[in-house]
């Protein structure tokens, strides 16, 4: 057993000094297409940080919002296949954008290697506290009431908050009029202020805000209860047993990237996202460390892009 195991090691060493000098040897970069301060890029930094300490050398996190993912994402895609580069990308680009844009400048699937799914978000129904709803059921009843008088914002068109928004829809059959943000946290500044009325959002970035009551927080996606806010109910708590959206992260790099380096990154994050200091800290901001290996994230975007697609087939969504 000993010398398969050692055997094992000795291949994956040679195919790394086969591809190239010992692996890392500088800095990596990792690229987050979302603004700084939002939900993704506290993810962002927490894993960096433990690659930073697992690998010896510093993970620069190069935040690059804009085009709903698509400036960041298409940077990553066109980096040299070489180990240095990897994009946090999540459910915008890699589980919405396949039905929803036809203009990408790059290939999602055919572009990246995935990696490792990294967490999963709850997305959290909230809203001003001007608006005269406390529950889901009051919620449906005012919308309905007011058709395409209440509007909710998003992170952004094609993005889990939209998406979600528009499911929302649909199961419900209420009309909600989308004001789309260029990221979550200027959209979620914008509820504050009362500027709009309804997010469909994390709760990563939300979470104090609705301690704080600036925010009221009505009901949460996912079969539980979030840790970060234990008394908002899920959606089948409340009455719509049918809904349920969420938001997912993972990272990935440029198709071509060697295989070992690719396992080496996949073994480097899993053990990351498993230790305790990570998954408390994800845990009080309500995200859901969830570690894959890179076959079973490929298979989950998979099931996403199928899931969304009817989505945007039923809501007719379009982007402009």
């Amino acid at each position: 057993m000993l010398k398969v195991i050692a055997l094992a090691v000795a291949a994956c060493t040679f195919a790394v000094s086969a591809w190239g000098q010992a692996w890392p040897a500088k800095p990596l970069k990792m690229i987050l297409p979302f603004p700084a301060g939002g939900p993704t890029d506290i993810v962002a930094r927490a894993l960096g940080q433990g690659l930073t300490e697992a690998l010896g050398h510093n993970v620069v996190i190069d935040n690059r919002p804009g085009g709903g993912g698509i400036i960041g994402s298409n940077l990553a895609a066109k980096a040299p296949a070489d180990g240095y580069t990897m994009l946090l990308g999540g459910i915008t680009i890699f589980g919405v954008a396949p039905s929803l844009r036809k203009d990408l400048p790059f290939d999602p699937i055919k572009d990246f290697q995935p990696v490792t799914m990294t967490t999963r978000q709850p997305i959290l129904l909230m809203m001003h506290p001007s608006l005269p709803a406390k529950s889901v059921k009051e919620f449906i009843a005012l919308a309905k009431a007011r058709p395409g008088q209440i509007n909710y914002a998003s992170s952004g068109p094609g993005g889990s908050g939209h998406m979600a928004g528009e499911l929302f829809k649909l199961i419900a059959g209420v009309n909600l009029i989308h004001i789309p943000y260029k990221g979550a946290p200027p959209a979620l500044n914008e509820l504050i202020a009362g500027q709009v009325q309804v997010m469909f959002g994390t709760i990563l970035a939300a979470a104090p805000h609705v301690r704080s009551g600036r925010v009221r927080a009505v009901a949460i996606t996912g079969t539980q209860r979030s840790q970060a806010l234990p008394d908002v109910l899920t959606f089948a708590e409340a009455g719509l047993p049918d809904y349920d959206a969420s938001s997912w992260n993972g990272i990935l790099v440029p198709t071509g990237t060697p295989r070992p380096l690719v396992e080496r990154l996949n073994t480097e994050l899993v053990r990351i996202l498993k230790t305790s200091t990570v998954q408390e800290r994800f845990a009080q901001d309500g995200a859901l460390p969830a570690p894959t290996t890179p076959d079973e994230f490929a298979a989950f975007m998979q099931s996403e892009i199928a899931k969304w697609a009817k989505v945007v087939e039923a809501a007719k969504i379009q982007i402009d």
